[in-house]
């Protein structure tokens, strides 16, 4: 069995880039991007069908993202992710000047490390 899913469609074997689902109580037809894995209640689409898609007379498509290719980050969200790299990469000292609650405690004491890990301990104990 080919790993790659491919278009529900008759006769169409082509890789299918968004699932359709129907939700029959709304009269609505979703298309979204593809899902997670297979369903059998839900009909996996190739680029050219997914765009093509009508419902029935009296329902609604609702189309939740650009189902025929891969979501980007939006710059917010990058802008987001680079802040807090560069949050974390700020010493203590410095994010308890900047607005921390009062002194600071001992820091823990590094007891053994292995490749990227630490074994920290207390030094309460």
């Amino acid at each position: 069995m080919s790993p790659v899913r491919r278009c529900s469609r008759t006769a169409c074997g082509r890789p299918a880039v968004a699932t359709l689902t129907y939700v029959y109580a709304d009269s609505t037809a979703v298309l979204g991007p593809l899902a997670t894995y297979a369903e059998p209640h839900c009909y996996d689409l190739c680029a050219e069908h997914s765009e093509r898609l009508t419902a029935p007379r009296g329902w609604e498509v609702v189309r939740l993202a650009n189902a025929s290719g891969p979501s980007r980050p939006s710059g917010d969200d990058l802008e987001a992710l680079a802040n807090a790299v560069r949050e974390a990469a700020r010493p203590q000292e410095r994010v308890a000047e900047a607005g921390g609650s009062g002194p600071r405690t001992a820091d823990p004491v590094e007891v053994a490390r292995r490749g990227h890990l630490r074994v920290l301990r207390s030094p309460d104990n």
